[in-house]
This record gives C-alpha cells, sequence and structure tokens, in this order.
C-alpha cells in the first residue's frame, strides 16, 4: 500500500467533503430534498472520481476531460432529481443547482485548485443565504406580462 498516496487521496476527499457541509446544512435546514448526507457524499464522489481517472489515465487530457463531461452530465441528473413540480410552480431548482455546485467543488479539490472549491462554497452560501432574504419580496410583486404591464 501507496500511504503516502492514501493520505494524499484522504486529503482531497476530506476536504471535498468539509467545503460541501456549510451547503448542505443550509439545504438541511430549509428542509429541502437533499442535505446533509447528500451533499457530502456527491462531492466526496466526485473528487474520487476525478482522483482515479488522473490516477488511472496519467496526463491523458483528453480521457479525463471525457471523465470530467461524464460527471457533469451524471450530477445534472441527480439535481434534476430533486426538482418537483407542484401544481403550477417549480420546486427545488436551488437545490438542484446547488447539488450540480458539488461535482464542481470535488472536481477543483480533486485537480488541486482549492482556491475554487472555496470560492465555490462562499458564492454557493452567500447566494442560499443572503438571496433568500429578497425572495420574499420578489414573490410579493404582480406578475407581469411580456410587454412590460401589470396582469
Amino acid at each position: 500500500m501507496d500511504w503516502s498516496l492514501l493520505l494524499s487521496n484522504l486529503w482531497h476527499m476530506a476536504l471535498a467533503y468539509v467545503l460541501a457541509l456549510p451547503i448542505a446544512w443550509n439545504r438541511e435546514r430549509r428542509e429541502q430534498s437533499a442535505g446533509l448526507r447528500t451533499f457530502p457524499l456527491v462531492a466526496v464522489a466526485s473528487c474520487a472520481y476525478i482522483l482515479i481517472a488522473r490516477s488511472a489515465l496519467g496526463a491523458d487530457v483528453n480521457a479525463q476531460a471525457r471523465i470530467l463531461q461524464g460527471l457533469v452530465t451524471g450530477i445534472g441528473f441527480v439535481g434534476g432529481g430533486v426538482i418537483l413540480k407542484d401544481g403550477d410552480r417549480v420546486r427545488g431548482t436551488a437545490t438542484a443547482a446547488s447539488v450540480w455546485t458539488m461535482g464542481a467543488i470535488g472536481a477543483s479539490v480533486a485537480f488541486d485548485r482549492f482556491e475554487l472549491g472555496v470560492l465555490l462554497t462562499l458564492t454557493t452560501v452567500v447566494t442560499l443565504s443572503g438571496l433568500a432574504r429578497m425572495k420574499p419580496d420578489a414573490e410579493d410583486r404582480e406578475p407581469v406580462d411580456t410587454e412590460g404591464a401589470p396582469r
């Protein structure tokens, strides 16, 4: 067993896990369909897929790009599962976008782009927490038709 590789992988996956927690907590607190279990698992699995690809495929950029492409598609599918239609309203799009962001956080950590993982976490937390306070104001507005006149 290569202990240095084990420690390196542990470091990457632990960081992806930790970066996912504030976003997971936000979604859990708001009682969304994905939360404290889903978000860290998506971030860690995304990180692991990229670590495996980097290890198995070496410096083959095209092969790594295909793995990343498949990861983005797969996580989009998972995110789509949290979107719910309730009558004429659609719910869960912010949670779905956050799940998709988990893939980017995990991948950025696996590619040693820690600053991107931190920035994605901060941006997502600020967006979900800060902008959520503005949403009730926007929902109270009267609907506007395509020509700008109130309905």
